[in-house]
């Protein structure tokens, strides 16, 4: 493997690999989610719709095209994000150990506005959570699409979710966490900017 892509330079924060896979994903949620906000204004679940200025592909028809692209944009690049993440070794180094009691502690400080930024390519114990729980977000939103998507096909994944009715009611939930997850992502890197130079530039 290519040192210069597959593993971090002394002086680099992020590798080549793991860029390309962050802004891939960033793009594949943005169409997902906008398309997804279509396809839900067409047979919402709850009484509310979200504002037609927000979503993407115009119809429902446009709007499961462009949601079936983003899909396999979005699984394609998440099963090459983690098998170079476990290939690598990478994902033990990153995101173990994680403790209950380390969590709290950086929680505490971040909300008091005290916790340390100096080295990026150390994750804290509130970063480590965070990313695990989009990966298991992103597994849910994934099962739970192949539900809704082809039922029939997937008898048993459809049982373990519930039923097609109980998956749409997941896959929503799901898709809310994404969003709040960005949402909290956006406002961290507002307040520490250097944050997304190192995503763009590596270092």
């Amino acid at each position: 493997m290519d040192r210069k892509i597959f593993n971090n330079s002394p002086t680099a924060v992020h590798p080549i690999w793991l860029r390309l896979c962050h802004w891939l994903n960033a793009l594949a949620m943005l169409i997902m989610v906008t398309s997804g906000w279509r396809i839900y204004n067409a047979s919402p679940l709850f009484n509310f719709s979200f504002m037609n200025e927000l979503t993407l592909g115009g119809w429902l028809g446009g709007a499961l095209q462009w949601h079936f692209a983003g899909m396999w944009l979005f699984g394609i690049n998440g099963v090459i994000y983690l098998l170079i993440n476990l290939v690598s070794g990478r994902f033990k180094r990153k995101y173990w150990p994680l403790s209950p009691k380390g969590f709290f502690k950086d929680l505490l400080a971040a909300l008091r506005g005290k916790l340390a930024h100096a080295d990026l390519s150390h994750y804290n114990m509130v970063q480590k959570a965070a990313y695990l729980f989009v990966m298991i977000d992103s597994v849910i939103l994934v099962c739970s699409g192949l539900v809704i998507w082809k039922s029939v096909q997937f008898p048993l994944l459809r049982e373990l979710l519930g039923g097609y009715d109980t998956a749409r009611f997941i896959h929503f939930y799901a898709m809310g966490a994404m969003v709040g997850f960005v949402v909290i992502h956006i406002v961290m890197v507002a307040l520490v900017p250097r944050t997304l130079l190192a995503m763009i530039r590596g270092r």
